[in-house]
């Protein structure tokens, strides 16, 4: 396989770019695997590459029912922080900021990372106490937080109006919160995951799972039944439908999380800004349109279409904040089903059947936690035993009562 580099870049020009090597082998299904990841998602194929190359793991296969990228990955709003308030979530989401530094080197793929910094704002005494409280307890977590003044909010967005309808207050800015190109960490994934021997086969449905003895033995699939030694899951919204699989319910709620899109404008806004109080958060793609999302849907469905309903929800705040971006056409709508516990904090760990894996429950923060999530849920397999960050988000704390109560810091996927 090529490494991409300059060189490569320039020597292919010579020929229209038409002797690339595919990016990864469309491979065809064993017969029986060590490891099963279902699910092609970011974290699915993080977890298949970590297998690969920190535990020599072999005989790994990622099964997706689509096509790469196809899922949640695909749509979601990019960006990327960690100034989340309990000690175990601090721990877990700066994990993966501090692998999103270097991914793109490791990876040979640019999966543009831009550190450009994230706003959460504050619109009345209650956020100001809320982000201040998040502030100092990030401080004490040694990640980085600055509390702004509406004024120093102001320098780091021209366009956003202060003294509105929902004035700002301040905001707490995390600097090296930002976005990333959400394809382009599934392919980079991929991409280097097959470059280690993993198979991933797509258009590969999961019809059942085989448990015999308490034990996971195998997978029903639409391409035939495939053996495997262990499985993890890695499905986002669809968890509970592969969990009633192999006998057991979760504890989730499945939802449609909306987002969309607006024509491509010049360079206006360098930063993200989120409000949790008015369900809206904004971001300038690198192709210039503005990613806006809300809060998720108030009903249970698997509908991946957008709805007039939220795109009134998000903006009328949006234009209450930026009354600059009344005239932009909106170009395109999407829903993504996110999985939400209660405690809004995921679940990695054992499942009730041996053998079987969860990593599931990200329906507030599952993209800005691939790498970090790969790289635990890595461990917990090959090791079957969790990884010290991963322990305290195993299943069992919803009987034991030890919940992660992150609802504040999701910020807006309530």
């Amino acid at each position: 396989m090529q490494r991409y580099s300059l060189v490569t870049l320039a020597r292919n020009a010579f020929s229209n770019h038409e002797d690339w090597s595919p990016a990864w082998r469309k491979a065809e299904p064993q017969a029986a695997y060590d490891i099963v990841i279902v699910g092609g998602g970011g974290h699915g194929l993080a977890t298949a590459y970590y297998l690969a190359r920190e535990y020599g793991e072999k005989k790994v296969a990622v099964l997706e029912k689509g096509w790469l990228g196809g899922g949640n990955t695909g749509r979601n709003t990019t960006i990327v922080r960690s100034n989340y308030l309990q000690d175990e979530s601090a721990a877990l989401y700066d994990h993966a900021v501090q692998l999103w530094a270097g991914l793109s080197r490791e990876l040979n793929y640019n999966v543009m990372y831009s550190p450009r910094g994230l706003l959460h704002l504050a619109h009345n005494e209650h956020d100001l106490r809320e982000i201040s409280r998040r502030g100092h307890a990030n401080w004490l977590n040694g990640i980085d937080a600055e509390f702004l003044s509406p004024a120093e909010v102001k320098q780091w967005v021209p366009p956003i109006r202060i003294d509105g309808r929902y004035p700002v207050l301040g905001a707490l800015l995390q600097r090296r919160g930002g976005t990333a190109r959400h394809d382009a960490v599934a392919w980079g994934y991929a991409r280097a995951a097959d470059r280690l021997g993993v198979d991933i086969i797509e258009n590969c449905e999961v019809t059942g799972i085989e448990v015999e003895g308490g034990r996971v033995k195998g997978l029903q699939t639409s391409r035939g039944r495939i053996g495997a030694g262990k499985v993890g899951l890695v499905a986002a919204g669809h968890s509970s439908v592969l969990a009633e699989m192999a006998g057991f319910r979760l504890p989730l709620a499945s939802v449609p999380l909306q987002a969309m899109v607006s024509e491509p404008i010049k360079p206006v806004l360098d930063v993200v800004v989120m409000s949790g109080s008015v369900h809206v958060y904004v971001s300038q793609s690198d192709k210039g349109e503005l990613v806006i999302g809300g809060g998720t849907d108030s009903h249970a469905s698997y509908s991946q279409r957008g709805s007039f309903d939220m795109i009134e929800e998000m903006a009328g705040p949006l234009l209450e904040m930026f009354p600059a971006f009344s005239r932009l056409r909106m170009l395109r709508q999407w829903g993504g089903i996110v999985d939400v516990t209660a405690d809004r904090s995921p679940i990695i760990g054992h499942s009730p059947v041996a053998g079987l894996y969860l990593n599931c429950g990200w329906g507030t923060g599952g993209f800005k936690a691939t790498p970090g999530s790969g790289h635990v849920f890595a461990a917990t397999i090959a090791r079957d035993e969790p990884h010290p960050m991963a322990a305290p988000f195993g299943l069992d704390r919803f009987r034991s009562g030890a919940l992660v109560d992150e609802a504040a810091a999701a910020a807006v996927a309530h």
